[in-house]
């Protein structure tokens, strides 16, 4: 099974090495787009067209039988036309967890770290309407412009990261918030950090191993599937920093700088 993965940085990496430990018997192409980070400052519009961009090098380079697309952003802006366009791909995408945080707050006080992007997207207002109305729950959102590139340079228990993240948890501490929905795949990479703002009792929702576990089903429906060894080939459009991919994964191999060609402007 070849699986092409794609986010903006290195943090759809957190769902791959969710798959990591989870599936098996496969060959994940994953690409970092760091050329156009970040996805959460860009129009739906020029979002799509790069996923659209991506999946065509894939398809054309690799040819991938599933894709996922690690971003909540892009997922919100693009998931719709892909599956349309490319109806033979798995498609896999990537929302917040709003749907198992209702199951696991105790205060039914939830939190929401997310792009202004994906909080802006009408997906996750869709998903957030729907189910506000089937549960009593108060929905605490924050923008958190700016985190991704503290995460990307490396500056995980960073003074500034630390007080980014106070300034945005603080609020969401005094008023009762036991769940936080991370809502981009960067932030699994901060759950130190915001445990130590909000306290270990603390919920943090990510969505790697729910993506793992729905390729693996996608993947036996198709008769795609074998138990042979996984391999993971990492590329990149601009800079990257390559010890925090070390940091992510393990056994890991450097495809090196790639160029995606604008094929639908």
């Amino acid at each position: 099974m070849k699986v092409g993965v794609f986010d903006s940085g290195l943090g759809g990496l957190t769902v791959v090495e969710a798959i990591s430990k989870f599936f098996k018997g496969a060959e994940i192409f994953y690409i970092a787009d760091t050329l156009f980070a970040p996805y959460g400052e860009k129009s739906k519009e020029q979002i799509l067209n790069r996923s659209l961009n991506i999946t065509n090098y894939l398809l054309r380079k690799y040819e991938i039988e599933a894709l996922i697309v690690a971003c909540n952003t892009a997922t919100s802006a693009a998931i719709k036309e892909l599956r349309q366009k490319f109806k033979n791909l798995i498609v896999i995408g990537t929302e917040p967890g709003v749907k198992p945080a209702i199951t696991k707050t105790q205060t039914k006080n939830i939190g929401v770290l997310a792009t202004p992007a994906t909080l802006n997207g009408e997906k996750y207002k869709d998903l957030v309407a729907k189910l506000s109305k089937d549960s009593e729950i108060n929905v605490y959102e924050t923008a958190c412009a700016g985190l991704m590139d503290q995460i990307e340079d490396g500056k995980i228990f960073h003074p500034d990261t630390h007080a980014m993240l106070k300034k945005w948890l603080d609020p969401m501490k005094e008023n009762g918030v036991d769940t936080i929905v991370l809502g981009c795949t960067h932030y699994p990479l901060i759950s130190d950090v915001i445990r130590d703002i909000m306290g270990t009792n603390i919920e943090l929702i990510e969505t790697g191993e729910a993506i793992a576990r729905r390729l693996d089903e996608l993947c036996s429906k198709k008769g795609h599937c074998d138990r042979s060894e996984l391999k993971i080939e990492v590329f990149y459009t601009g800079k990257i920093k390559k010890d925090m991919i070390n940091i992510i994964l393990e056994n890991w191999q450097d495809g090196g700088k790639i160029e995606i060609k604008e094929e639908n402007e």
